[in-house]
C-alpha cells in the first residue's frame, strides 16, 4: 500500500469517526515565515491549469510561457513546438531584439467572435519564445496565448470567444542569444470586435476581470497562498507557487478550513502534497506597495496552514483526467500559526469571518442575462498579474462538459485558481459553490468544479475531523488523500 493510500485509510478510520482533535501538529511557524524572502515570492508561479482544444494540458512555466503538462505529448499550442529559426553563429552574443511585422488583425481591423492572429517574428539569433497579449475592452485586463510556429517566421493561433467591443493585442517575443536572449514588445494593434449579436460589452452586465470594491466578507476570508511543489520527482527541487482560498463556515472548534482547488494542494504529476503553504488573507488591504515578505503590513497578517485534504482520484490520476475532483481544503490550527499583524484572535476564522458551502446544484442556465438573474455568479481571486488587487468577474453560470461550471467570459489571470465562486451575492456576502479551476488557452471562460453530487461534502467532513496528529510530517506527506463512498 502506497503512503498516499495509508494516510487516506488512516483518514477513513480517524476523520469519519468524529475522534476530537488531538494535540495539533504544529508546523515551525517561524520557518514558514522566512522561507517566503522577497526573491522568493516574486518568483512564485501562478499554479493555473489550461486545455487547448483537442484535450492537451498546459500549465504555465517560470517565464510566463505555457507548456505542456503531465504525462501527455510535450507539444505546443494546435501542433507541435515551435523551432527556433537560427541562423549561423545562432545562440552566439546579440544585442539586437527580434523584429516584429505583419501582424493580423492589423491595427483598425474588425473581426467577429473568433479570428486566426499572425505576425512574423525573425531574429539571426533565434526566436526563443512569442507570445500573443490581448487586452480585453475594460482596459485592465490582459491574456496572453502561445501561437504555433507554421513557418516563414510566422506564429499563428486561433482565438474565439470575443464579445463586441473595443480590443486591443500586441506581440511580446524573445530571441535565443546568450545571457537570457533580448525581448521584443510591438506596438499595441486596436481593433473593434462586431458579432452582430448584440452581446454584452464586458463592464455591462458581464464582468471579465475587475478590482473587487464591494467588500463584505469575502474581503476578509479570501486570500493568497503561497506554498511550494516539487520541481521533479524525487522531490529534491521545490518551485513555489501562489494561488488563492477562501475560509469557510465549518463550526468546528480547534481549526480553520480553507476552500481551494486541488491542484493548490497536491501536485498529480510529482504525486505529493504541497509544502511551506502560507496563506494570506485581504492581502488586497496591504499597506505594502504589493507582496513582500512582511506580514505585519497585511492588515490580518499571515497563518501556517497545518495538511491539506484532497480526493484520493485528483492522486492516482493526472490532469485533465482528473477535472472532475479539483477542490481541496487546507486545515489551519487555533493555535501557532498566526504571524505578523495583531488581529485582535489568533483563530483565522474569528479574524476573517467565513462563508458558507452549498454542497446542493446551485442556479444555471435561466435563461436571464440580467445581473438580478438567480444564476448570475461571481468568481474571485487574486490574479498575480494585478498584485495585490483582489479582483473579481462576473455572468450568469452555465456548464462545460458535466463534470464543470463555466463562465464563458471570465478573464481572470494567473493566481487566482481556487479562489471563490459565489451565487448570490449580497453586499460582499454569498454562498460558496465552486472554485476557480481552469480555463482553454486559445478563448476566455473559467470552469468551476461540481461541489453537488460529488465527493466535496465528504472532503469537507474529513477536513473538520482529522486528527492533526494523523499527518505525516515530512515533506510531501503533509496531507490526507481521501477515498470517499
Amino acid at each position: 500500500m502506497s503512503k498516499t493510500m495509508i494516510v487516506a485509510a488512516a483518514a477513513a478510520m480517524v476523520g469519519l469517526s468524529g475522534l476530537a482533535v488531538a494535540g495539533p501538529a504544529k508546523p515551525d511557524r517561524q520557518q514558514v515565515i522566512d522561507h517566503w524572502t522577497s526573491a522568493r515570492r516574486a518568483a512564485a508561479i501562478p499554479r493555473d491549469f489550461y486545455l487547448d482544444k483537442q484535450g492537451q494540458a498546459f500549465t504555465r512555466g517560470a517565464s510566463g510561457q505555457l507548456v505542456a503538462y503531465g504525462n501527455r505529448p510535450a507539444k505546443q499550442l494546435r501542433g507541435d513546438a515551435p523551432t527556433p529559426q537560427a541562423k549561423p553563429g545562432g545562440g552566439g552574443s546579440d544585442s539586437t531584439p527580434p523584429s516584429i511585422s505583419g501582424m493580423m488583425p492589423a491595427d483598425g481591423a474588425t473581426i467577429g467572435s473568433a479570428a486566426t492572429f499572425s505576425a512574423v517574428v525573425t531574429d539571426a539569433s533565434g526566436i526563443r519564445s512569442v507570445s500573443f497579449v490581448v487586452t480585453y475592452p475594460n482596459g485592465t485586463q490582459t491574456q496572453s496565448f502561445s501561437p504555433s510556429y507554421i513557418g516563414d517566421d510566422t506564429y499563428s493561433i486561433d482565438l474565439s470567444g470575443f464579445t463586441d467591443g473595443q480590443w486591443s493585442w500586441e506581440v511580446v517575443a524573445k530571441d535565443s542569444s546568450r545571457g537570457g536572449g533580448n525581448t521584443a514588445t510591438s506596438p499595441a494593434a486596436d481593433f473593434t470586435v462586431d458579432t452582430g449579436g448584440g452581446n454584452p460589452d464586458p463592464g455591462g452586465d458581464v464582468v471579465v476581470n475587475s478590482p473587487w470594491t464591494g467588500g463584505g466578507t469575502v474581503q476578509t476570508a479570501a486570500g493568497r497562498i503561497y506554498f511550494e511543489m516539487p520541481a521533479n520527482s524525487r522531490r529534491r527541487r521545490w518551485a513555489g507557487y501562489v494561488c488563492s482560498g477562501t475560509v469557510a463556515t465549518d463550526a468546528t472548534s480547534g481549526r480553520s478550513v480553507i476552500l481551494t482547488a486541488a491542484h493548490c494542494v497536491y501536485d498529480d504529476s510529482a504525486k505529493a502534497f504541497a509544502r511551506n503553504v502560507l496563506f494570506i488573507p485581504n492581502q488586497d488591504g496591504t499597506s505594502g506597495s504589493g507582496t513582500d515578505t512582511d506580514c505585519s503590513n497585511d492588515p490580518l497578517g499571515c497563518w501556517v496552514t497545518s495538511f491539506g485534504v484532497v480526493d484520493v482520484n485528483w492522486t492516482t490520476r493526472t490532469f485533465p483526467d482528473n477535472i472532475p475532483w479539483d477542490y481541496a481544503f487546507y486545515v489551519v490550527a487555533d493555535s501557532g500559526a498566526h504571524s505578523g499583524t495583531s488581529a485582535g484572535t489568533d483563530v483565522l476564522e474569528d479574524a476573517t469571518g467565513t462563508l458558507p458551502i452549498s454542497f446542493a446544484t446551485p442556479y444555471f442556465d435561466d435563461g436571464d442575462p440580467s445581473p438580478d438573474s438567480i444564476d448570475y455568479t461571481h468568481a474571485l481571486g487574486y490574479s498575480y498579474s494585478d498584485d495585490p488587487n483582489f479582483m473579481y468577474c462576473a455572468e450568469d453560470m452555465t456548464t462545460e462538459g458535466s463534470d464543470n461550471w463555466w463562465l464563458p467570459s471570465c478573464g481572470l489571470s494567473g493566481g487566482s485558481s481556487g479562489g471563490p465562486w459565489m451565487q448570490p451575492v449580497d453586499d460582499g456576502n454569498g454562498t460558496l459553490v465552486s472554485v476557480n479551476s481552469w480555463g482553454y488557452t486559445d478563448s476566455p471562460g473559467m470552469a468551476g468544479p461540481m461541489l453537488s453530487g460529488t465527493s466535496a461534502e465528504c472532503l469537507f467532513t474529513e477536513a473538520k475531523g482529522l486528527a492533526f496528529s494523523a499527518i505525516p510530517s515530512t515533506d510531501g506527506d503533509e496531507g490526507a488523500a481521501i477515498s470517499c463512498p
